[in-house]
């Protein structure tokens, strides 16, 4: 009965799972034809705006001319018609498989098996992008690069939008419908550019190896397969060791895809190309050994037109240059660049025995941000010195040059150019990669000239380029961002704030501030720029205006924002300040120097170790200008410094330019709100005092004002002598008030204390005064429950009449954390100069009452006398109890004048001081 029962429910729940099914197909079919009706419409509607994919190779052929003027409207480069020089369309055929090998394994590996685009890449190119918040990824195949070069207009190529993405792939996909893989392949590799003025696959084996390139070898085609990528970025030679690097990866890339699949199967050969380690070896090594001709082309100012045709690549893509009939007005002065050339090229006369081979110069106009000149090298065709090399975008330890940023960072947690730093031998910690390194040696930097210059002030340490002090500001800034604070407050985000975006590179140590890391001169003197501009960040403007084929303007800068301040004002015109201040620089340079200008300018030197590189960059008004000299193979130059080399080359382009631009009327820095002149102590940096010796003025930010009185270096207060803390009334005993000296430095506390530089200065400042031993100010004061010695005379009291030959002295000496000595002494009158021991213990406490001496009265002279117990603590610190007596012992009447001396021992003075923490 029970089963028959559960029959009709059993049929029920199989009639409603069939409801259910027929329910889903039914929603699953009908999503599917709105989605296929949604596409259809949006392939339909897309479709009717997207170009025809017809004939591609008359397409391809077609070019327009692009121009890059200077300011002036000047011819620097055109980008002719490949098709009239050095370029030669060649079939598939007559193309090594090892170039469609390396290509695709390069570009588009899954280039034979895809419809022309590659679903799953652009899913992951999405998400990537996605994750970082900006585009990373384009995951474009070889078919929608050949359809954006060919199909697509400039200003379409130049967009980076989903709606032009789409299109790249319709075209693609209808590309792919209408022609084979090899036409398409044999496409690409005719359109691509090469670099060095190479447009196809052709060209490029011709130029770079003297042969067709149906005989390019794997190494070969490896190289060249690399460079459509970034053209401009993959120069060997002015590129080198990055084209090198791009050469390793491509065949990396080769020979992983040959073990995914088996070798790499090709359709421009019967026989797959199969890469095993060996090939990847000898062609690293054939590409690394091989002698490149340089190709030499008429072009004016070249450094500066490859500069701007690697911005031109990044904004419309490398491939479109030379189809886009674009005009570029670049923001070069032709007579100032004429200048700057034979600037350089005088002062590397100059130097021509000090095996110094190479030379660069930036100019930038402040508040525009334009760069008016660029000298990448002397020679751009001198391949000896390796002349293509662009000096000014090539990374490059800075030197000194870097000490202005160093101290601007210091500023903005508290420093003034009137904080003192102590110029004295110091040892460093290690840091960056050398703190991972066992048994590291400290870091002992010294002076450019070997001299140790004791305490001074900011704006002196950084006029006169001391690396001490520069080190000591970089270690109290901190190099990296503090883990504890989740802050980013270390100099490395202070320096990518500012725009020193080379300085990448993992470990720094302190040494960064005397230039240790890589920095090109172009960002440097960018930098400087920003403190020209009192702070405010104005990008660089190499380009003022692009216009179209059809002479519309298509790109014109913006202009800067006001609110872009990364440095706050009163900070870049204290550094101004003291750049431009030729007497805080005449200790090391002199006052009559080549840096000193007939007109205001800031300016700072810089020269690295061995001398392998030297910089000057500085600034006024109307004109930053940063010049470097040495040798793109880092050979060391022969005592040559950044005042010796860059600087005259810098004077005079500064005094010939600077008059040009401002009609003869050089302008002064301005001084931005938020400053006031103060007079302070030109030795501790602090308010005018009874004890500074000096005074002189200096500019302080509002919220910034010298060190208050109590932080000076003078210090003459209340010491309790027994623990060696700021007495207070806490431990109102054993207190003496006393000069100390404001110090938390060590090395400059061991400075003061063992030399004679420093014992003298302490002297000489009244800050070791004789009836003391040198004392610095302690850290810490007295706290409740501050323990203190009992030290009491018993039996004696002050103004006790002392008539006996003999007095027994009884006393109470005693403290819980023990006693090192104590001895009993007496001297004559109510201060005595000299003391004379009664009796000396140590290692004893009296804790009851007792004698701890019999004073011997016989032969003093009567009148006043002191007593006191010394102690010693077992810390090295001191207390005493003193008692004044009247000694008043009747004379022997029978004359008898007898002298027992010495009776008390030998004469004792107060025990010097240790350091005090």
């Amino acid at each position: 009965m029970k089963n028959k029962k559960s029959e009709p429910s059993s049929v029920k729940a199989r009639i409603n799972l069939l409801f259910i099914l027929k329910v889903f197909l039914f929603t699953l079919l009908g999503t599917a034809f709105l989605i296929t009706a949604i596409s259809m419409i949006f392939y339909m509607t897309v479709a009717r705006t997207l170009p025809d994919v017809g004939d591609l190779q008359t397409k391809a052929s077609q070019f327009q001319t692009t121009k890059i003027l200077d300011r002036e409207g000047n011819l620097l480069y055109e980008i002719i018609d490949p098709n009239a020089g050095r370029r030669n369309y060649v079939s598939i055929s007559d193309i090594s498989p090892f170039v469609v090998a390396a290509t695709i394994a390069t570009e588009d590996k899954d280039f034979y098996n895809h419809p022309g685009f590659d679903m799953i890449a652009i899913v992951r190119a999405v998400i990537q992008n996605l994750q970082s918040g900006k585009t990373i990824s384009g995951a474009s195949t070889i078919t929608q690069q050949l359809a954006r070069n060919l199909l697509l207009t400039a200003e379409e190529r130049s967009q980076r939008t989903i709606e032009r993405k789409i299109k790249e792939i319709f075209l693609a996909a209808e590309i792919t419908r209408r022609y084979t893989k090899d036409q398409i392949l044999e496409l690409y590799l005719n359109e691509n550019y090469y670099s060095n003025f190479a447009y196809g696959i052709e060209a490029a084996a011709k130029t770079y190896f003297g042969i067709p390139s149906k005989y390019l070898d794997f190494a070969q085609s490896a190289f060249l397969a690399g460079l459509p990528q970034a053209p401009s970025v993959y120069d060997i030679f002015s590129n080198r060791e990055k084209t090198l690097l791009r050469h390793r990866t491509v065949l990396l890339l080769t020979y992983s895809l040959s073990q995914e699949t088996d070798c790499i199967k090709v359709g421009n050969s019967e026989n797959p190309i199969c890469v095993d380690e060996l090939m990847v070896d000898r062609g690293i090594k054939e590409i690394e050994d091989y002698d490149f001709e340089q190709v030499t082309f008429p072009i004016k100012y070249p450094h500066w037109v490859n500069y701007i045709r690697t911005i031109l690549e990044e904004m419309v893509g490398p491939q479109d240059l030379f189809r886009s009939g674009l005009t570029i007005y670049t923001s070069l002065d032709p007579a100032i660049q004429d200048t700057a050339q034979e600037t350089i090229s005088k002062q590397l006369a100059q130097l021509s025995g000090n095996n110094v081979h190479n030379g660069a110069l930036v100019a930038i106009e402040p508040q525009s941000g334009e760069i008016l000149a660029m000298v990448g090298s002397p020679d751009f065709y001198d391949t000896e010195n390796a002349g293509q090399v662009n000096m000014a975008t090539s990374p490059r330890q800075p030197g000194s040059v870097i000490k202005p940023l160093i101290y601007a960072s210091a500023f903005e947690k508290g420093w003034t150019p009137a904080t003192l730093l102590w110029d004295v031998p110091t040892e460093f910690s290690p840091t960056g990669i050398e703190a991972d390194l066992q048994h590291a040696a400290p870091y002992v930097p010294q002076n450019y000239d070997n001299k140790f210059h004791g305490p001074v002030l900011l704006r002196d340490a950084l006029g006169n380029s001391y690396n001490i002090p520069a080190i000591k500001a970089l270690e109290f800034v901190g190099i990296y961002d503090n883990p504890a604070t989740m802050e980013n407050n270390g100099f490395m985000e202070f320096a990518e704030r500012i725009g020193l975006t080379s300085l990448v590179k993992p470990g720094y140590g302190l040494s960064i501030a005397l230039g240790g890391g890589e920095v090109t001169l172009l960002e440097m003197t960018q930098a400087f720029n920003l403190l020209a501009n009192n702070g405010k960040s104005v990008p660089l403007k190499p380009i003022l205006k692009i216009y179209n084929s059809r002479d519309e303007l298509i790109y014109e800068p913006t202009s800067s924002p006001d609110n872009q301040q990364p440095l706050r004002a009163e900070y870049a015109y204290q550094i101004t300040s003291i750049l431009s201040d030729n007497n805080a620089r005449t200790p090391m340079f002199g006052s009559n120097s080549v840096l000193n200008l007939p007109f205001p300018a800031a300016v700072k030197t810089g020269t690295t170790n061995d001398f392998r590189d030297n910089l000057t960059i500085g600034y006024t008004p109307d004109l930053t200008t940063g010049v470097w000299f040495g040798n793109a193979d880092y050979t060391p130059m022969i005592e040559t410094t950044g005042l010796t080399g860059a600087a005259p080359a810098w004077s005079t382009f500064m005094q010939t330019v600077v008059p040009i631009l401002t009609g003869n009327n050089p302008g002064s820095f301005s001084v931005p709100a938020g400053l006031t002149e103060i007079t302070i102590c030109s030795v501790s940096g602090g308010y005018p005092s009874n004890y500074c010796p000096g005074t002189r003025n200096e500019i302080f930010a509002a919220d910034q004002p010298p060190i208050p009185p109590e932080q000076d270096l003078w210090q003459y207060i209340p010491i309790n002598t027994w623990n060696g803390k700021i007495a207070n009334q806490f431990c109102p005993n054993s207190v003496k008030t006393m000069m100390t000296i404001n110090v938390k430095d060590p090395w400059a506390q061991r400075w003061i204390l063992s030399t004679s530089e420093g014992i003298n200065w302490a002297k000489s400042m009244n800050l070791a005064p004789s009836d003391q031993p040198i004392l610095f100010t302690p850290s810490e004061s007295c706290e409740q429950g501050e323990s203190e010695p009992l030290i009491q005379f018993v039996n004696l009291s002050d103004n006790t009449e002392l008539k006996s030959p003999m007095t027994e002295i009884y006393a109470v000496v005693n403290d819980p954390a023990g006693i090192r000595n104590f001895s009993l002494e007496f001297g004559s009158g109510w201060e005595p100069e000299e003391w004379y021991v009664i009796a000396s213990y140590p290692n004893r406490s009296v804790i009851q009452p007792e004698k701890i001496g019999d004073w011997n009265l016989t032969g003093l002279e009567n009148g006043p006398y002191t007593l006191r117990i010394f102690v010693e603590s077992s810390s090295g610190h001191y207390s005493e109890q003193r008692i004044h007596v009247m000694v008043n012992v009747e004379q022997d009447p029978h004359g008898n004048e007898e002298i027992l001396v010495p009776v008390y021992g030998d004469q004792s003075q107060i025990p010097q001081f240790i350091q005090i923490p």
